[in-house]
C-alpha cells in the first residue's frame, strides 16, 4: 500500500495535470477535475467535501504586435497601387487584417464606364477609336481609395486577359474596355465563378476571343464552331494543361505529368459557347450601350446536340444559357482550379515563386472558405497577404523569395507615393506600350491571350533557369525596356504627364540633406531594402549637386527619385 504521502504526490501530479490541460485541451476536462478531486479527498484535504479544485484563470491574450513603418510598407508593395506615408501609419495603426478588412468595406469608387458617359466619350466621331480607353484605366489605378481593389483588378486582368485592340466587332473599343474592366473591379472581391460567368457572357470577351457570332457545325458547309473561347478559358482562366495538386506540383503518371484536357474536351466545349450575340434590344451599334449587356443567344445558331468535356456531358436538347452555365459549373468543380489561380494570385501579389505549402494553404481557402463557399476571393487575397510566407521576414534575405515589379506598379508606385492628379480629370498618360520610350507595358494592352509573361516564363541561360525558379516579369525585360523605362520615368518624374503632376512638397524640407531625403524615399517606395552600397552611391551622387534654394531641391529630388526607381532593391520587390 503506498504511504500517503505517496497518496498526495499522486494528486499533486494529478492538479499539475489538470493546470496544463486547461492550457493545452488533449483530453476530457471533467474527467480531469474529477480525478483530481477523489485524489485530494483521499489525501485527507477537506474531512468529508472534496476540496474544490482551483480553476486557474486564462492570461489575457499578449496584445498584438503592431508592424513597424518597414513592415507596413512592404505589405503596402504587395497589397496597393502605391505606398504613401499616410498609408504606411494607417497599417501600423489597424495592423494588416485591420487595414485590408477596411479596403474590403470601403466602396467601389464610380465606374470606368459612367466616367466616359460623363466625359462625353459616347459620341459618334469616337465610336471607331481608343479614345478615351487609357484615361479611364490609368485614372482608378493611380487615385481611387480602394487601391487594394485595384491591384486585385489589375491582377485579375492579367490571368483572365482581355486587351483594348482584340475588341473587335461593331466599334466602341474604348467602351468594351471599360465594361470588362468593371466587370473584373465589381468582383475581385466577390466569387471566381460569378466572375467566369459574368466574363463568359460579356461583349468584350465575346469580342476578344472570337466566340461573339459562333455557329453551330454545318455538316454540308463542314464549318466548325470556334474553339478559341473553350480552349483559354480552360487553358488560362481556370484548370491550366497539367493535372495538379493541391501545392501546385504537378500529378504524375508513370512519372510524367498529366494532361488535363485533349482536343476531343476542345471541341466538345466549343459547342457551349455557340448562338452567342450582342443584345440589341431596344437599342443599335450606333451608342455604347450594348457593350455593357450580356450577350444573349441565338437559339437556331445554338449547338443542340450533346456535348462532352472533362468527364461531363450536357444533353442534347439543353438550351444555350443553361449548356454554358452547366459547362462553367463543370470547369469550376475541377480539382485545379484552387491551386491554378491562387499560384498565379500568390505570384501577382507577393513571389514568383512560392513555396507548395503557401500554395496549398491558398488553395485550400480558395476551396473552402470557412463557411462552405469556393471561389470567395475576398478570403483568398487576404490568405495571400497575411500569409506567414509573405509576412516573414526570412523572405528578404532569400534569394528565391520575391517578384520582379512590372514597369505598371514601378509607376503606379510612384505616381501613388507622391499623390500624382489630374485636375482636369483626363489623365492623360496614354498608351505606356512603346518599350523603347516608355514602359514597355500599359495596363489592357497585352499583346495577346497569354498576358504581358507567362507564369512560368524562364529566361534563358539564366542562373534563374539553373535554380529551377521563374520570373514572369522579366519576359518584358531586355536591353530597350531597361533604357527606355528608365528614359520615360526620368521625364515623367521630373515634368509628370500633362496635367497629371506629382506633389513634391513633402520631401522638399529634406532635399538638402541627402541623407533625409533618401531615408524617406528608401521607406516609402523601397520598404528600406535598399543596401547600404546603393544608398552610399545614390548619396554621394547627391552630395555632389547643389543644395539650397528651391530650384536645386527639385533637381536633388529628380535625381534621387529616378536612381532609387533604377535600383534593383526597388526593382525586385521582396
Amino acid at each position: 500500500m503506498p504511504d500517503s504521502h505517496d497518496d498526495c504526490t499522486v494528486a499533486n501530479d494529478s492538479v499539475k495535470a489538470y493546470t496544463l490541460e486547461a492550457e493545452w485541451p488533449h483530453t476530457a476536462v471533467p474527467t480531469v477535475a474529477l480525478l483530481s478531486g477523489a485524489l485530494l479527498a483521499a489525501c485527507g484535504g477537506g474531512g468529508g467535501s472534496p476540496t474544490p479544485t482551483p480553476v486557474p484563470t486564462p492570461l489575457p491574450p499578449p496584445p498584438p504586435v503592431m508592424p513597424t513603418a518597414a513592415e507596413a510598407s512592404r505589405f503596402l508593395a504587395q497589397a496597393t497601387m502605391g505606398t504613401t506615408r499616410a498609408d504606411i501609419t494607417k497599417v501600423q495603426t489597424l495592423g494588416y487584417a485591420g487595414w485590408l478588412d477596411e479596403q474590403f468595406a470601403l466602396p467601389a469608387s464610380g465606374t470606368r464606364w459612367d466616367w466616359l458617359v460623363a466625359g462625353g466619350y459616347n459620341a459618334a466621331a469616337n465610336i471607331n477609336s481608343e479614345t478615351g480607353a487609357d484615361p479611364c484605366i490609368w485614372r482608378k489605378l493611380l487615385s481611387s481609395p480602394d487601391t487594394l481593389r485595384q491591384r486585385v483588378t489589375l491582377a485579375l486582368s492579367e490571368i483572365v486577359v482581355a486587351a483594348v485592340t482584340g475588341f473587335v466587332g461593331s466599334g466602341w473599343k474604348t467602351f468594351s474596355a471599360a465594361a470588362f474592366l468593371d466587370v473584373l473591379e465589381a468582383n475581385a472581391f466577390g466569387n471566381y465563378r460569378t466572375l467566369l460567368q459574368q466574363v463568359s457572357l460579356g461583349a468584350p470577351m465575346g469580342e476578344f476571343l472570337t466566340y461573339r457570332g459562333n455557329i453551330k457545325f454545318n455538316a454540308v458547309t463542314g464549318a466548325m464552331p470556334d474553339e478559341n473561347y473553350a480552349r483559354e478559358v480552360m487553358q488560362l482562366f481556370t484548370i491550366g494543361l497539367l493535372q495538379l495538386n493541391l501545392d501546385g506540383t504537378p500529378k504524375l503518371t508513370s512519372g510524367l505529368p498529366t494532361e488535363t484536357y485533349t482536343l476531343d474536351d476542345i471541341t466538345g466545349l466549343a459547342r457551349v459557347f455557340t448562338g452567342w450575340n450582342y443584345d440589341l434590344t431596344g437599342t443599335t451599334t450606333a451608342t455604347p450601350d450594348f457593350k455593357a449587356r450580356p450577350m444573349t443567344q441565338t437559339a437556331s445558331r445554338h449547338e443542340t446536340g450533346a456535348k462532352t468535356f472533362l468527364g461531363t456531358t450536357i444533353a442534347a436538347g439543353t438550351d444555350g444559357a443553361t449548356s454554358l452555365t452547366l459547362a462553367l459549373d463543370a470547369i469550376f468543380g475541377h480539382a485545379n482550379v484552387a491551386p491554378f489561380i491562387s499560384r498565379q494570385l500568390i505570384q501577382r501579389l507577393v513571389c514568383s515563386n512560392p513555396t507548395p505549402a503557401y500554395v496549398a494553404r491558398v488553395a485550400t481557402v480558395f476551396n473552402n472558405d470557412g463557411a462552405g463557399a469556393k471561389g470567395n476571393l475576398k478570403a483568398v487575397v487576404k490568405a495571400i497577404l497575411l500569409d506567414a510566407e509573405a509576412r516573414s521576414a526570412a523572405g528578404l534575405a532569400d534569394p528565391n523569395f520575391g517578384k520582379q515589379r512590372e514597369p505598371i506598379l514601378r509607376f503606379t508606385g510612384w505616381a501613388r507615393a507622391f499623390k500624382v492628379s489630374s485636375p482636369s480629370d483626363t489623365w492623360p498618360i496614354g498608351n505606356t506600350s512603346d518599350p523603347s520610350t516608355r514602359l514597355g507595358q500599359s495596363p489592357l494592352r497585352s499583346g495577346s491571350v497569354f498576358n504581358f509573361f507567362r507564369p512560368g516564363y524562364v529566361p534563358p541561360n539564366s542562373p534563374i533557369g539553373t535554380a529551377g525558379l521563374v520570373a514572369p516579369e522579366f519576359q518584358l525585360t531586355n536591353e530597350s525596356t531597361v533604357v527606355g523605362y528608365l528614359n520615360y520615368m526620368q521625364a515623367v518624374i521630373k515634368n509628370g504627364s500633362g496635367d497629371a503632376k506629382p506633389d513634391y512638397a513633402a520631401l522638399m524640407p529634406l532635399a538638402d540633406t541627402a541623407q533625409a531625403l533618401l531615408d524617406e524615399l528608401n521607406l516609402v517606395l523601397a520598404a528600406n531594402q535598399l543596401s547600404a552600397a546603393t544608398i552610399a552611391l545614390i548619396k554621394g551622387a547627391l552630395d555632389s549637386m547643389a543644395a539650397g534654394t528651391d530650384a536645386a531641391r527639385l533637381n536633388r529630388i529628380y535625381a534621387a527619385l529616378v536612381m532609387v526607381m533604377a535600383s534593383p532593391e526597388f526593382i525586385v520587390q521582396k
